[in-house]
């Protein structure tokens, strides 16, 4: 089984990538460092990624660059790097991907717990967060030959220390846990799901 991981150096895509590769061909999709480099913001990049690939059987997406800061600085411009990153960036994996994706496979996407528990300073990741789930239940019911797709939702994951001030109360996603959420997407049988750790 042939997986594409885009995000495969940042912190869930580098357990992922720990985890999978021992019994998947794994290939590390990243903007700094990877088997292959990409720029999830740019189109030609994607297909230029998907080109090289070929046929695959399975894409997670752990990767969606997002504006973290005040409401108070948000901006047009500002708010740009969710749409274009985590948003757009991620509905073309799936736009593009479609016609290079074998049979029954599936898509995987990140989003959140702030689309539906918005936190101080995470506007533009909420907004992101909250689009591209609604792109997967409508994808759902329209992508054809058996394929399938997910997002894989968390709050705070536990190896990410430097984001547990900005989510009070909220108990840190395990590393296990976020590796059976994404296990669950790729080798179940749903599709047009929010799996909510």
């Amino acid at each position: 089984m042939k997986i594409i991981l885009v995000g495969a150096s940042g912190t869930m895509g580098t357990h992922l990538s720990k985890v999978f590769e021992q019994e998947y061909e794994i290939v590390k999709v990243g903007s700094k460092s990877g088997d292959i480099l990409m720029d999830i913001t740019s189109t030609e990049s994607i297909e230029q990624m998907f080109k090289q690939v070929g046929p695959f059987d399975a894409l997670i997406s752990t990767a969606g660059p997002t504006h973290v800061g005040p409401w108070k600085t948000l901006t047009y411009q500002t708010f740009r790097k969710g749409v274009e990153g985590k948003m757009m960036g991620q509905i073309n994996l799936v736009l593009i991907g479609q016609h290079y994706i074998n049979p029954k496979g599936s898509f995987t996407l990140i989003t959140g717990a702030l689309s539906h528990d918005p936190q101080l300073n995470f506007a533009n990741a909420s907004a992101a967060n909250g689009a591209v789930e609604g792109f997967v239940r409508a994808a759902a019911i329209e992508l054809e030959n058996g394929i399938r797709i997910n997002a894989v939702s968390p709050t705070v994951i536990e190896d990410s220390p430097q984001y547990f001030p900005y989510f009070p109360g909220d108990i840190p996603v395990t590393m296990k846990q976020l590796e059976y959420g994404f296990r669950k997407s790729v080798f179940g049988a749903n599709t047009g799901q929010v799996i909510k750790l």
